[in-house]
């Protein structure tokens, strides 16, 4: 790149930052996941171990992230970690599968979340075609704004953050004097120690979709202010608040609901319903609380996720139009707006239990790929991060257990329907990367 090509600014503070984590971390997770996780975990005290665990299996990742992230503070993140290592090939798998079995498709998971927690305002809301209309309408309008100002974008995930967080900090206050229900108590152990195994590894997978997220702010590392210190302090304090935030909340939630009814199935659990105040307010403030959670989510996520695409399209390993900088609000104009329209396209492929399966196996195989890639980056002579991982062989190697580990659970958790159509998209991008290899190596052996 040289002086006359446009690059991005750097903008982003340690605040925006940290929201940008959480925020993306933070979300539908909390709301979507917790019946799901409490049916596999089967009682509320494994099902909070559950979730503890859950936050634990991320330590050495998001350890290895930061090191990798202070190393090369650029755009694109993870892709940009494999070609250093010096596979092409990986650093094209990862991003198409992340464009397409978990990128794309958590727009449009987040998107029909947030139209749905306001159901109970309006049965309007629960009609297929008009939830998928304003869900469509929500994210445009999002990709608009981040098509036009990256520091406007920071701005508006700080509020939204801050928003989000004030509902769920309610759970936990209220769910302390819920401690002594008797709620605790409900469910059964699993008989044997192969069937306990067995449940921890599937509800440990089962919290991939609310833990996942650290990885995308490394996307757009090259518009972080001072990274070799923001990145890791943002990585590893988001960490830290998330699990301890998702274990006190699975516990209070699980102390205020009776147990039979955090395990029905459904969209979300509410627990607000049950701490005695009016079933009106207590809807309408859980309704709000999952739609700003939501926005909070789909709004970070556009944000950063595009700028994946934008890095690899400039290396010529992808469609050329993903490459482009808007040249008066340098950001990428297209990669946002393309993302956008496919998550709107993706509101056709089925229901959204099945679509984080999709996302979870995916999500485990392409994170796996990027861990290993720190043992060849050690050997260069310009990886020189700022921060240092403690073991760093030892924690790689965990981090790579760990994704194996999402990835059996996955087929313990979810119905194959949808990581079945999650492999054949990833399989889909070999012909597309064999093109853009070949385009690029007689690019290069062309005479001058």
């Amino acid at each position: 790149m040289n002086e006359h090509t446009p690059a991005p600014r750097r903008e982003l503070s340690l605040l925006q930052t940290a929201s940008l984590v959480v925020g993306t971390v933070i979300g539908s997770g909390v709301f979507l996941s917790l019946p799901i996780v409490a049916r596999i975990g089967q009682t509320p005290l494994l099902t909070v171990a559950i979730w503890f665990l859950g936050g634990v299996v991320w330590i050495p990742q998001i350890l290895i992230l930061a090191e990798m992230g202070t190393a090369y503070p650029i755009q694109g993140g993870a892709y940009y970690y494999l070609q250093k290592a010096g596979s092409p090939f990986l650093a094209f798998f990862y991003t198409w599968t992340a464009f397409l079995t978990s990128d794309t498709p958590t727009l449009t998971i987040v998107a029909l979340g947030a139209i749905a927690a306001l159901k109970f305002f309006s049965p309007v809301f629960a009609d297929p075609v008009v939830s998928r209309g304003l869900a469509a309408v929500l994210i445009i309008g999002l990709a608009l704004l981040h098509y036009r100002s990256v520091r406007t974008g920071g701005n508006v995930q700080i509020l939204l953050t801050v928003a989000k967080l004030a509902p769920l900090f309610g759970i936990v206050v209220i769910g302390m004097f819920f401690l002594g229900s008797g709620n605790l108590a409900g469910g059964a152990m699993p008989a044997t120690t192969f069937g306990l195994a067995t449940v921890i590894t599937a509800g440990i997978s089962s919290t991939l979709w609310s833990y996942a997220g650290f990885t995308n702010i490394l996307y757009m590392a090259g518009e972080v202010k001072r990274p070799e210190r923001t990145l890791p302090l943002a990585l590893i304090g988001s960490l830290i608040f998330i699990m301890v935030a998702y274990t006190l909340i699975s516990l209070c939630t699980s102390a205020i609901v009776p147990w039979q009814d955090l395990t029905a199935e459904g969209d979300f659990v509410n627990p607000f319903r049950y701490i005695g105040i009016g079933a009106g307010v207590a809807g309408a403030v859980f309704a709000i609380a999952v739609f700003i959670s939501m926005v909070g989510v789909l709004n970070a996520s556009l944000m950063v996720q595009p700028r994946l695409e934008y890095a690899i399209a400039r290396d010529g390993l992808f469609f050329s139009v993903f490459g482009h900088l808007h040249p008066k609000y340098l950001t990428p104009d297209y990669s946002i707006l393309i993302q956008a329209v496919l998550a709107v396209v993706l509101f056709l492929l089925g229901d959204i239990e099945n679509m984080i399966g999709y996302f979870t196996l995916s999500y485990a195989l392409q994170n796996g790929i990027v861990y290993g890639a720190i043992f060849f980056l050690r050997k260069r002579e310009d990886y020189r991060p700022s921060y240092r991982s403690p073991w760093w062989q030892g924690m790689a190697a965990l981090a790579i257990i760990s994704q194996l580990f999402v990835g059996v659970g996955t087929f313990l958790a979810y119905p194959q329907a949808g990581l079945l159509a999650s492999l054949g998209l990833i399989l889909s991008g070999l012909p597309v990367y064999l093109y853009y290899r070949s385009r690029t190596r007689v690019r290069t052996e062309s005479p001058s």
